[in-house]
């Protein structure tokens, strides 16, 4: 097969979602409406606990034998990538700065130093900030979704900060570097997972995007169509997958497998009389297979659900996410797509939840169509949106004072709800 060619204005990017159990490459061409992919790659990882490397060496191979497979089908060799963060401690926090104009009309010079006022504001401390993009524009308080061109005596801006511990980021840009790849820029993860699942209308009603991931499970909430909040939960499919190789004295692999096949999150009456076997752990003639009700499955998958769920209900309040704005779920991620999930998930948390799956991008295979594969495409749109970034952008001289902080209606409105509570 014969890779496609760029079209005029288009060009050539990879992307690299680098997770517990699994590092995925795409390549693909943007500049031409939407994303066409024309290499993807996937390698089992071991590299990688709860999101963190813990084995450069082993990371490093998945990570160029997965660019590799993606090269070998787009007919491009990758130079630099855009990688996903999914674990780090993920924190978001809104600053809001604002400055004066003076009753003009506002310019692309005054919206430069409003740029530049707001990277002056940034102190992450020790962390490293990931994004640092601007959510919401205020004309004299008032929102807009482009203020150029208005009168005002004040412009403002509210900025959404998402940060990470410093030596995880450290650390996986030296696995990805390692393999002969320039790291472009660092996504968190549910920051582009939400770009490939949630709608824009639910973006604005106001959505919470869960990402089970095998090692993490991750949180992002958006309200006015913005991102306002992450958080993780050090918990994930894999968690099951022990749990039942625990609970039935079986292989990883085995339990994998059992997962997929026979584990739910809803119980039907059939499987208390469907049986399942078990292979046992060991290879010795000693092992017997052992025959267990596929009920006793799930109930080991419920138990898990039940802990992780239970964290997820407790973090988003603390983002911000109650009240009449609170009504919609997206689940995502590999642990999406255990059965009957969405159903689980609706009745402990009390929510609307529906199952979220990649979307936006052309010729995406359909092997990595599924929610376990969001993270990824959503580091394409990423990187065909080229959103704005404070932090990582050069900063612009002569920036004005910034005014007091804490003044954003963004901030205002998250901690409003929280105060609701």
């Amino acid at each position: 097969m014969i890779p496609p060619k760029p079209s005029r204005g288009e060009r050539t990017v990879t992307v690299l979602d680098v997770g517990t159990s699994k590092v995925a490459a795409l390549i693909a061409l943007i500049g031409g409406g939407e994303p066409r992919v024309v290499g993807v790659g996937q390698r089992v990882c071991q590299g990688v606990r709860r999101g963190l490397v813990a084995d450069m060496e082993k990371t490093e191979s998945a990570v160029r034998a997965a660019v590799d497979q993606a090269e070998r089908n787009a007919g491009v060799q990758a130079g630099t990538v855009y990688v996903n963060m999914s674990a780090g401690g993920l924190r978001s926090e809104v600053e809001a700065v604002e400055i004066d104009i003076g009753g003009h009309k506002i310019s692309d010079a005054d919206m430069a130093n409003l740029l530049a006022a707001g990277r002056a504001r940034i102190d992450p401390g020790s962390r490293t900030v990931l994004h640092a993009q601007p959510a919401l524009y205020a004309v004299d308080g008032t929102f807009v979704e482009s203020p150029v061109g208005f009168h005002a005596d004040r412009l403002g801006m509210d900025i959404h900060i998402v940060t990470a511990d410093t030596p995880p980021i450290r650390n996986l840009d030296l696995a990805v570097r390692s393999a002969h790849l320039g790291v472009r820029t660092m996504v968190a993860s549910p920051a582009a997972s939400s770009l490939a699942v949630l709608a824009r209308e639910e973006r604005e009603l106001g959505v919470a995007l869960v990402e089970i991931g095998a090692g993490v499970t991750n949180i992002a909430v958006h309200m006015m169509g913005q991102l306002v909040g992450v958080a993780s939960v050090a918990m994930g499919a894999g968690d099951i997958t022990n749990d039942i190789a625990s609970a039935f004295a079986t292989r990883r692999s085995h339990a994998e497998r059992l997962k997929t096949l026979y584990g739910g999150a809803i119980t039907a009456q059939k499987d208390n009389h469907e049986l399942v076997d078990i292979p046992p752990i060991s290879d010795d003639e000693a092992g017997e297979i052992v025959r267990v009700p596929r009920a006793q499955i799930v109930a080991v998958v419920r138990h898990r659900l039940d802990l992780l769920f239970g964290e997820v209900a407790a973090r988003l309040p603390q983002l911000g996410f109650a009240g009449p704005q609170a009504r919609q779920v997206v689940l995502t991620g590999g642990g999406a797509e255990i059965k009957s999930v969405a159903d689980f998930a609706q009745g402990l948390l009390g929510k609307n939840v529906r199952i979220g799956r990649p979307r936006g991008l052309t010729g995406l295979p359909d092997a990595q169509a599924g929610p376990a594969f969001a993270t990824l495409a959503g580091l394409a749109l990423f990187a065909a949106e080229d959103l704005p970034d404070l932090w990582n952008a050069k900063p612009v001289a002569g920036a004005p004072r910034p005014g007091a902080k804490g003044g954003g209606r963004l901030q205002q409105m998250v901690d409003k709800l929280r105060s609701s509570l």
